[in-house]
């Protein structure tokens, strides 16, 4: 079963892959992996899953901006999430996709959604962002 679930672009573009999802922000800062993908908050609900290539699905950010220095680390090395579905417009997420795009030419796009919307993806649902902040949803 398909849905599309009309968000905002805060980062316009386009993504697909498989969603890894989670109610419960993640810290960066400690608990991100920049040079695999890998969420290693042991306390984290994701912890040791690989968000290199999927669409990232989390509420927000825990922590500063380092936040923003880890995932710019992380599309440096080519782990980046391919996405991030937010149920609000993060900045440190955001400023980690426009810098990424100005210094390595690779942003990933970013859509803020409601949050009842948001908790409708879950992990393994097939989800594709589109320019205009719709995001497709397919279930697993």
């Amino acid at each position: 079963m398909d849905r599309v679930i009309n968000g905002e672009a805060i980062i316009p573009g386009q993504a697909s892959g498989v969603a890894l999802a989670s109610t419960e922000p993640v810290s960066f800062w400690g608990g991100y992996d920049q040079s695999s993908g890998e969420i290693i908050d042991r306390r984290h609900p994701l912890s040791g899953q690989i968000a290199a290539g999927r669409i990232l699905v989390l509420p927000y950010t825990r922590g500063s901006s380092t936040s923003t220095a880890i995932l710019l680390e992380s599309v440096r090395a080519g782990v980046q999430p391919a996405g991030l579905v937010t149920d609000r417009a993060d900045v440190f997420l955001a400023l980690a996709s426009v810098v990424a795009g100005e210094m390595y030419e690779k942003s990933f796009p970013m859509v803020a959604v409601s949050r009842d919307e948001f908790e409708l993806i879950q992990t393994g649902d097939e989800v594709e962002i589109l320019d205009d902040g719709s995001v497709r949803v397919s279930k697993k």
